[in-house]
C-alpha cells in the first residue's frame, strides 16, 4: 500500500503535535456548531414536509422494515417523538447532528490524508455548504444518516488503508450494517469498496480473518431487516423498482452528472473534489478510495439513479482536493497565497450564500421566504398539512352523528395519511385507511366504516371506487402556496360504502409513492 514516487503521499506533518490536533477540532466542532444552530433557528418557521408525516407515522408502528425503506430512521424519529413530542425542532434535531456530525467527520478525514487547518477547515466549510448536505439538516429524512454512513466508511478506510491494521475492517463493517438499515442504495458504495479490495493491493485483506469478520457484522447488522423483506415477499425491492420507473419516465433520472456539481456538492468546492478525485487515482496508497467513488458513479449513472445517491461520497473527494490545494499553496509567495485564499473563499462565500437563501427556510415572510419558495419545492410541500386535518374535522363534525359512529377516513398519499394519523389526533380523526406503502400492510378496520372522508382523489376517481360522493370540502393553505396537495388534491369527499368488498380493493391496490 505504499505511494509511488510520482504520486504525493499525503502524510501527516511529523511536526504537528497534540495541541494543534486539539485546536484543529475545536474548530471544526465549532463549524459544526455554527450550522447546527444555523438550522435550529429556522427548522420551524413552515410545517412538515410530507416525508417527514410517512417517517412520522411509520414510527408508530416500529417494524424491522417498512415498504418505502429500512427500519433505521423510523426508530430515531420514534425516541424524538417520545423525547419532544411533535415538535418541529426537535424531531429534526436528529438529522442536525446528524449533519453536524458528517461536518466533522469531513474535516477529520481531511487531516487524517495529511491535511493541516486549512485543508481541513475547508473540507468541513464544502461540506457543510453542499446542497444536499445542507438540505439533510433542514428535514427529517433518511438522507441524513445515509450521508453519514457513507462519510464515516471512507474515513475508516482512511485508517486501515495507514495503520495497516486490518480490524478497521470491523468499523466499516458497522457503518455498512448501519447505511443498509438506513437506505439500500449503500450497496452501490459496498460495491465499490469490494471492486477497490479487488483491483489494488488492498486486496490482501481477503486473507485476513478481520476482512471477513467486518462482512460478517454487516450481514448481523442487516439481517433482521433481510429476514423481514423475506417475510414480505421482497416487497420493497418491488417498491424500489416501481419507484425507478416512474422517476425516469417523468425524468427526474435526467441531469445525472450535472447534479454532482450542483446538488451533491458546493459548486464553488467543483475544482476541489476533481483535483482530489485525481489525487486518489494517482496514489496508489489510496487507490481504494477512487473505486469507492467512481464505481458507484458509474453504477448509477448507467442505471438512470438520481443524482443525489451520489452525496454521500464527496466529503472524501473535498477533503483530498482540500489537502492537495493546501500543499499547492504553501509553495506560492505569501502575497499570492493570500490572493488565491481570499478570490477563493470570498466566491465560495457567495456561493454559499445563495444554496442558504435557496435551501433554508431563512424568514417567514418578505423577500427571501418568496426566493426560497420559489426555488426550493421541498419548501413547498411543508404548507397545508394543519388546514388540512383541519378541514377533515370540520367535515367530520358537520356529519349527522349517525355517520360519525362509523366514520373512516381515505387517503391518496403518505402524506395524507401521516397528516391524519399524526396531527388528527388532536381532533379525534379515526386512524386513516391507505393503501400506499406500508399502509397497504396494515390493512382496513373491522368492522369496515359506512361512511368515508376521501382524501386525495378527483372526482371521478372517488365515484369509481365508492358511492354516494359529495363535494364536501377543499384543501389548500391560506398562504396561497401552490404544491402538490393544492394543485392535484384540492378536492374532499364525503362518500358511501366501496362498491367492491374491501378484501377486492385491498387485492387491487398495492400502491407506491
Amino acid at each position: 500500500m505504499q505511494s509511488t514516487t510520482a504520486a504525493p503521499s499525503f502524510r501527516a506533518s511529523p511536526t504537528v503535535g497534540t495541541h494543534a490536533h486539539g485546536r484543529d477540532t475545536a474548530i471544526l466542532l465549532a463549524i459544526a456548531a455554527a450550522v447546527a444552530v444555523l438550522h435550529l433557528l429556522t427548522n420551524n418557521r413552515y410545517g412538515f414536509h410530507r416525508d417527514e408525516l410517512q417517517f412520522l407515522s411509520d414510527a408508530r408502528h416500529l417494524d424491522w422494515g417498512f415498504v418505502a425503506f429500512p427500519p433505521f430512521t423510523p426508530f430515531i424519529e420514534r425516541i424524538s417523538m417520545a423525547l419532544f413530542g411533535l415538535s418541529m425542532v426537535g424531531l429534526r434535531l436528529f438529522s442536525v447532528l446528524a449533519q453536524a456530525s458528517a461536518i466533522v467527520v469531513s474535516g477529520l478525514t481531511a487531516r487524517e490524508l495529511g491535511g493541516s487547518r486549512l485543508a481541513q477547515v475547508t473540507t468541513a466549510l464544502a461540506v457543510a455548504f453542499s446542497p444536499l448536505a445542507l438540505f439533510s439538516g433542514t428535514e427529517f429524512q433518511y438522507t441524513s444518516f445515509d450521508f453519514v454512513w457513507w462519510a464515516l466508511i471512507a474515513y475508516f478506510a482512511i485508517r486501515l488503508i495507514k495503520s495497516e491494521d486490518a480490524r478497521w475492517w470491523m468499523a466499516i463493517g458497522a457503518a455498512v450494517g448501519l447505511g443498509l438499515e438506513t437506505k439500500y442504495s449503500i450497496i452501490f458504495y459496498v460495491a465499490g469498496i469490494l471492486a477497490g479490495v479487488a483491483l489494488t493491493p488492498t486486496r490482501r485483506s481477503l486473507k485476513s480473518g478481520w476482512f471477513w469478520s467486518g462482512v460478517a457484522l454487516a450481514l448481523l447488522i442487516f439481517l433482521p431487516n433481510f429476514l423481514w423483506l423475506v417475510r414480505h415477499d421482497f416487497i420493497s425491492y418491488h417498491f424500489l423498482r416501481s419507484i425507478h420507473t416512474r422517476d425516469v419516465r417523468i425524468g427526474r433520472a435526467k441531469g445525472f452528472l450535472s447534479g454532482q456539481f450542483m446538488i451533491c456538492a458546493n459548486p464553488a468546492a467543483a475544482p476541489l473534489w476533481l483535483a482530489g478525485l485525481a489525487g486518489l487515482l494517482l496514489n496508489r496508497r489510496y487507490r481504494l478510495l477512487a473505486f469507492m467513488y467512481l464505481t458507484p458513479l458509474a453504477l448509477f449513472w448507467f442505471s438512470k439513479g438520481r443524482s443525489y445517491y451520489m452525496a454521500g461520497a464527496y466529503p472524501l473527494l473535498l477533503a483530498m482536493g482540500a489537502v492537495m490545494a493546501e500543499r499547492w499553496v504553501r509553495h506560492l509567495a505569501k502575497a499570492g497565497r493570500r490572493t488565491v485564499e481570499a478570490v477563493y473563499f470570498t466566491a465560495f462565500a457567495f456561493v454559499a450564500g445563495y444554496i442558504c437563501a435557496v435551501i433554508l427556510p431563512l424568514t417567514s415572510s418578505g423577500p427571501l421566504e418568496k426566493f426560497a419558495l420559489a426555488h426550493n419545492g421541498d419548501l413547498r410541500e411543508e404548507f397545508g398539512w394543519n388546514e388540512l386535518v383541519r378541514t377533515v374535522a370540520q367535515i367530520r363534525d358537520s356529519l349527522p352523528p349517525e355517520q360519525q359512529a362509523h366514520l373512516g377516513v381515505t387517503t391518496g398519499n403518505y402524506g395524507e395519511y401521516g397528516a391524519i394519523e399524526i396531527l388528527g389526533r388532536a381532533y379525534g380523526l379515526p386512524t386513516p385507511i391507505g393503501t400506499t406503502n406500508s399502509e397497504w400492510l396494515r390493512g382496513y378496520p373491522s368492522p369496515p366504516p359506512t361512511t368515508l372522508i376521501v382524501l386525495g382523489l378527483r372526482a371521478q376517481q372517488a365515484n369509481a371506487l365508492f358511492t354516494g360522493c359529495r363535494l364536501a370540502g377543499h384543501n389548500g393553505n391560506s398562504e396561497g402556496v401552490r404544491n402538490e396537495e393544492s394543485a392535484d388534491h384540492p378536492d374532499i369527499f364525503v362518500c358511501g360504502p366501496p362498491r367492491k368488498p374491501w378484501t377486492e380493493i385491498w387485492d387491487e391496490h398495492r400502491d407506491f409513492g
